[in-house]
Parts: C-alpha cells; sequence; structure tokens
C-alpha cells in the first residue's frame, strides 16, 4: 500500500521470489519493485547535509599547509570543504564542490585546464594578486565574483606581501557523473598574456539583473567586481521594496544573453538589511552560502548556524531556509540551478 511518505512500498517476498532474485543477480538484473520506493521519491532526498565551515578555521589549516607544501606541488593549495554526508568524497554537495585556496606571497599555481567550470570568490587578497584565463590576467580583490569556463586554460598568480584566499566552486562531481572528464597541462608554467585587463567590464559593467534567463553562450566577463555589484545592492535597496523572502537579491548574469554566467552552476549575491528576517524558502538547487558581509543567523531545516564575514554553509535541497541579519549582511551563494533548469527538474517553494 502506498502512504504519504512513500511512493511505492516493498512487496513481501515470498520463498520463490526471493529464488527468482538470485537467478536474477545471477545475469545482472534485478527487481525494480524491490527498490522502487528508494529512487522515486515523493519529495527529494537533500543528497547532503547541512554543514557550515567557519572561516577562521579553515584558514588557520590552510595557512599550515602553506607552509607544508607548494602550490607547485599540490597543483593548486585547495583544502576541500567536504560535506559531512559524503562519505569521504571531495563534495560539498552531491553535484558540486567547494574548497578555500591559498597561494602565498610570490607564490604562481601553474597553467592547467579542464572539463569542470569554475568560479572564484575571493576572500582575501593583497595588491595585484591575480587569476588568468585564455591569455586575460584580473585582479583580484575581496569580494570579488570570477569565472573559469570550462576547458579555459587558467593559472593563479600573487606578486604581493599578503596571502590571496578565495573560495572555489566548481561542478567536478556533475561532470564525473557524466564521466566527461578531461585535464591537461599548458606547454608554458605561465600562459602568456595576450589581452588587456577589464576591456569586456567596461563594455557591460557590473552584469547582475534581479531577473533569470537561459543561458546561450560564454560569458564575456571574467571578473565581476564587489564594488560594483555592492552599489548594485544598494541602489535596489534605495528605490524598491525588500523581497519578504530574500531580502535584495540579485543574480550574477551573462551581460551578452542575460542568462547565467555559467550553463551548470548560478551565483547570487544577496542584501540583509539590519535586523531583517526572512520568510522560508527552499528549492531542489541545494545551495553554497559565504557571508561577504557582517553577521547573521540562519536556520537551515531543524539547525541553526550563526555565521560571519566569510564563513561558509550549505543548504540541501527541498530544506526549508531562513536568514536574519543581526546588522547590515550580504550573502554571496551558488548553485546547480543552470543544469537543474536546463532538464526541467528545478522547484521552489516560497513561504
Amino acid at each position: 500500500m502506498n502512504t504519504t511518505t512513500t511512493f511505492h512500498a516493498r512487496p513481501e517476498a515470498s520463498p520463490e521470489l526471493k529464488a527468482l532474485y538470485q537467478r536474477l543477480s545471477a545475469k545482472h538484473t534485478a527487481p525494480l519493485w524491490e527498490v522502487l520506493g528508494e529512487l522515486v521519491t515523493p519529495q527529494p532526498k537533500a543528497g547532503c547535509a547541512a554543514a557550515m565551515w567557519r572561516y577562521d578555521e579553515v584558514r588557520a589549516l590552510l595557512m599550515d599547509a602553506g607552509a607544508l607544501i607548494s602550490a607547485q606541488d599540490a597543483e593548486r593549495r585547495v583544502l576541500a570543504l567536504q560535506n559531512p554526508s559524503a562519505r569521504g568524497l571531495p563534495q560539498i554537495t552531491p553535484t558540486l564542490f567547494a574548497g578555500v585556496q591559498l597561494v602565498m606571497p610570490g607564490e604562481t599555481a601553474p597553467t592547467h585546464r579542464h572539463s569542470a567550470s569554475a568560479l572564484r570568490f575571493v576572500l582575501e587578497s593583497g595588491e595585484g594578486a591575480y587569476t588568468a584565463v585564455d591569455g586575460e590576467r584580473t585582479t583580484m580583490r575581496a569580494g570579488d565574483f570570477i569565472l573559469t569556463p570550462s576547458w579555459t586554460y587558467h593559472d593563479h598568480g600573487n606578486p604581493s606581501d599578503k596571502p590571496a584566499i578565495w573560495l572555489d566552486g566548481l561542478d567536478i562531481p556533475m561532470v564525473n557523473l557524466f564521466s566527461a572528464s578531461f585535464a591537461e597541462h599548458h606547454p608554458d608554467e605561465i600562459q602568456p598574456v595576450i589581452r588587456p585587463e577589464g576591456d569586456a567590464l567596461s563594455r557591460y559593467g557590473a552584469a547582475l539583473l534581479p531577473v533569470e534567463f537561459t543561458p546561450e553562450r560564454r560569458s564575456p566577463l571574467l571578473s565581476y567586481p564587489y564594488a560594483r555589484s555592492r552599489e548594485a545592492l544598494d541602489r535596489l535597496q534605495r528605490n524598491g521594496p525588500v523581497d519578504p523572502v530574500h531580502g535584495i537579491k540579485m543574480q550574477y548574469v551573462n551581460p551578452a544573453t542575460g542568462g547565467y554566467p555559467m550553463p551548470t552552476i548560478a551565483a547570487f549575491l544577496q542584501l540583509l538589511p539590519k535586523g531583517f528576517e526572512t520568510r522560508a524558502y527552499r528549492s531542489t538547487d541545494a545551495t553554497v552560502f559565504c557571508a561577504a558581509e557582517g553577521r547573521g543567523t540562519s536556520r537551515v531545516g531543524d539547525e541553526s548556524f550563526a555565521w560571519g564575514p566569510r564563513d561558509v554553509f550549505v543548504v540541501p535541497s527541498w530544506t526549508p531556509v531562513t536568514h536574519s541579519a543581526h546588522g547590515e549582511a550580504v550573502l554571496f551563494s551558488f548553485s546547480d540551478r543552470p543544469a537543474q533548469k536546463s532538464l526541467g527538474l528545478w522547484r521552489e517553494r516560497r513561504d
């Protein structure tokens, strides 16, 4: 009998059925009705747990790693943020990887490319630290959102006297699910610079919109500076009502199409006014949050996370979340929403 919580209840297995199951197994077949209730569910199974990583704790470990292994030896000196439910896999959600990367003063990370798309949300940066993508360097400043599209050569460098640290987000688990991973090194350890920095930015500006579209082609922008994005949030707050579910929330976009900046990963910036508390929200895209400014508390399902600047937390699929700001606060977030939308799977629910 079906119930409100189970799509299909496993039938009682007679001795004859059990004997059949043994014969099926010998031929590499299996009875779907035995597992249908686990495969087809009335509501999403989260696939990961709500969890939080405090930046100060992760940073201390990252600096320890910086004293023990070079960026060249590590290829990328990154501490993966491993979801507690991931069973040892370096992933933060079933489809996304997140990690915190360090490039020490005077270091470079060698040039390579891979099938996975990547984003960088800059947490700390000395003057002049950069990432380079297909021959164009972009300077990294705290709060900047930077793209590394699929199969583009990229390297990082830090000529400053301070560590450069950022949050990485990649679609590695998704790429590997499709068995579609390729990677290779550039012939040179550091690729030549062939394009001036910021040429596309001068034409397109901050490139955030309060709406969502369908992606068509790769974004011409590599860097979305935080100063411009923050200014756009302030302007919206002055000129419009605050959404009761999201506060002031904008989506980073591909300025050439109005769509997502990457075909598999969406990114957002969200302003919570002082003392503001959102209503409950849930969506099918498990979402990674990072506090860009301020302090607050987020209730994720039955758990509550008090966060401060640069702390990271994850909200699993279809898990209700509310945010409250102690003072004015800004949250950066990313998820696999574009992939879900392109497959016709994405849903949301506002309280």
